[in-house]
């Protein structure tokens, strides 16, 4: 009888995405991310492996030196229905206290945001992306989707090239 085989690092870090807030990227300039586990009731996760979550209009803030995730929305579970969740509810982030003051600090005195940009189970649990993003400009907007249009063009030509040639 040898010793039992351990799994491989690879398997351990294999992330499920949920929802991947685009809007966030759009609308703000992401400086900086970090992974939070996130508190929730076992209908919530279940609505969540179902993909009935909505970050569109979420947001977290820091309130009593404790970090809370905001407006995020995760539809009622069905089967739930005796002991239904808030869907708008505010939700408690778990992450270490020093990160709690590091994003403090940078939410009051520079004027930053704290997004959420993406829900994913990792190793069974659900963790929540957050960006510390600053809002961006009309301008700034109309830069981001002339260059996409750019490259979008670019690989279009490029592929065409390559049907001619081949």
């Amino acid at each position: 009888m040898g010793a039992p085989v351990k799994k491989a690092a690879a398997d351990d870090a294999i992330e499920k995405l949920i929802v991947h807030n685009r809007r966030a990227t759009f609308d703000y300039a992401i400086d900086d991310k970090l992974e939070a586990g996130i508190v929730l009731v076992g209908s919530e996760v279940k609505s969540m492996r179902a993909g009935k979550v909505e970050l569109v209009d979420a947001y977290a803030t820091v309130e009593r030196d404790e970090l809370w995730l905001k407006q995020m929305y995760i539809a009622p579970f069905e089967q739930a229905a005796a002991f239904p969740h808030e869907p708008r509810r505010a939700r408690k982030l778990l992450v270490k206290a020093s990160e709690i003051t590091r994003i403090d600090r940078a939410v009051s005195r520079e004027g930053m945001t704290l997004v959420p940009l993406r829900l994913y189970f990792k190793r069974g649990r659900v963790k929540v992306e957050l960006g510390l993003a600053r809002g961006k400009k009309t301008h700034d907007k109309r830069a981001d989707i002339a260059a996409k249009t750019a490259d979008r063009e670019a690989r279009a030509a490029m592929g065409r090239a390559r049907k001619e040639r081949g």
